[in-house]
């Protein structure tokens, strides 16, 4: 079976919907500004456009999905706030059983700590002076926060720094995979591990590792043989501090492409999950266990809503979503609905639509909806999403931990 008849027919399909869960927005319709309170009920056709578009059946659908394949297994998923920089989400992904969630800087952190999330997991490090106090601070109100080290320096820095604030400091030891972040594995892993430990106030977690480039190999079993490959290095490192005595409690990382075969590591305890509340193009294409041509296990929930704003030339449409909205034009966009359309974002204003087939003819002022390229850098372009039930707005989600990059 082609990709393109795969994507075809992914794209004409409707989406199988969840089950409905109980949540209620951070911000009801009465605490809107009036412009955005007014929205509740609209048709998602109606709004204006650029719009980030949520559809909560299928978010709520991948919220329990996510769990299905570690039934069982002792291993629980630790999503990774990144992806969509907003606590109402992350309050989902809580009360659908995840462990806590991970940040990646200590702005989303704070964020998540301030407006509820009681347990959050810090992935990079904090090195300069003023975040290191920072982090002390948090710590000292959140005792959920948890940060990450990989190297012996900043293990002192950070000592130094909660012993002047009088606190003990949840630490765990990142150990390296892709040689981006990391202590190097093996005897490297275990002195740190060890320092944290013996040093008086830092409380020594666990350890993470996260292989980023892993997780979007194409097809499930040439992604699954290099996940273990890759990480057979952190596997010792793991052995060695175990058989030294440290505690061991948390041992994270994996993320979407690898959600359902880490379990099999060795005393793993949490997936780093991010991308699977949404999806995005490049993680559809890279194939699953069930569908080895696309990764179907989730469902698209996040779709830019766009306008065409010129139809002047056969088989070329133009629309006001361009770089602004979509951030990536490679891979480009998927239009829901027009598996032959190829929509081009490298103008910073403007998407442009080539194609050769279309199922209707479309003019200016029609309304598509686009199955982002990545995500992550998407949401971080818009203050809110319409979360949308049955073609209608149900609720306006803010993305609080926008722009949160330090």
């Amino acid at each position: 079976m082609s990709s393109t008849f795969n994507r075809r027919k992914f794209l004409q399909t409707s989406a199988v919907a969840g089950a409905a869960m109980l949540w209620s927005p951070k911000l009801h319709a009465s605490q809107l500004p009036d412009a955005l309170s007014a929205e509740i009920g609209k048709s998602k056709w109606d709004l204006d456009s650029p719009a980030l578009l949520l559809d909560l059946d299928k978010l709520e659908f991948n919220l329990k999905a996510v769990s299905a394949p570690l039934a069982g297994t002792r291993v629980g998923v630790r999503p990774h706030v990144k992806t969509h920089k907003c606590p109402a989400i992350a309050k989902m992904q809580i009360d659908a059983g995840a462990v806590g969630v991970c940040a990646a800087k200590l702005s989303e952190s704070e964020v998540m700590l301030e407006n509820g999330i009681s347990n959050v997991l810090m992935t990079g490090v904090n090195v300069t002076k003023p975040k290191i106090i920072k982090a002390m601070e948090i710590r000292k109100k959140y005792p959920g926060f948890i940060q990450a080290v990989d190297n012996p320096q900043n293990a002192q820095d950070l000592q130094d720094a909660a012993k002047a604030a009088g606190i003990i400091a949840d630490v765990v030891v990142d150990i390296d995979v892709i040689k981006r972040s990391g202590v190097p594995a093996g005897e490297p892993a275990l002195a740190l591990a060890q320092l944290v430990d013996k040093l008086p106030n830092l409380r020594f977690r666990g350890i993470l590792a996260y292989d980023g480039g892993v997780q979007h190999v194409k097809g499930f079993k040439a992604r699954k043989t290099r996940a273990f490959k890759t990480f057979e290095p952190v596997v010792e490192s793991y052995e060695l501090i175990k058989s030294s005595g440290l505690n061991l409690e948390i041992f994270s990382g994996g993320g979407t492409g690898t959600y359902d075969m880490m379990h099999e590591i060795p005393g793993f305890t949490d997936g780093q999950v991010g991308s699977y509340v949404f999806m995005d193009c490049q993680y559809l294409e890279i194939g699953g266990a069930k569908n080895e041509d696309r990764f179907d296990d989730f469902e698209a929930s996040l779709t830019v809503l766009t306008t065409i704003i010129n139809a002047n030339y056969p088989n070329r449409l133009v629309t006001d979503s361009g770089a602004k909205s979509f951030t990536l034009n490679k891979p480009t966009g998927w239009v829901v609905g027009e598996p032959d359309f190829l929509y081009n974002a490298g103008s910073d204003e403007y998407g442009t639509i080539s194609f050769e087939n279309a199922n209707k003819t479309y003019r200016v002022g029609d309304k598509l909806e686009v199955i982002v390229p990545h995500c992550d850098p998407v949401v971080n372009l818009y203050d809110f999403m319409y979360g949308i039930r049955n073609e209608k707005v149900e609720s306006i989600l803010p993305i609080l931990a926008r722009g949160k990059s330090q």
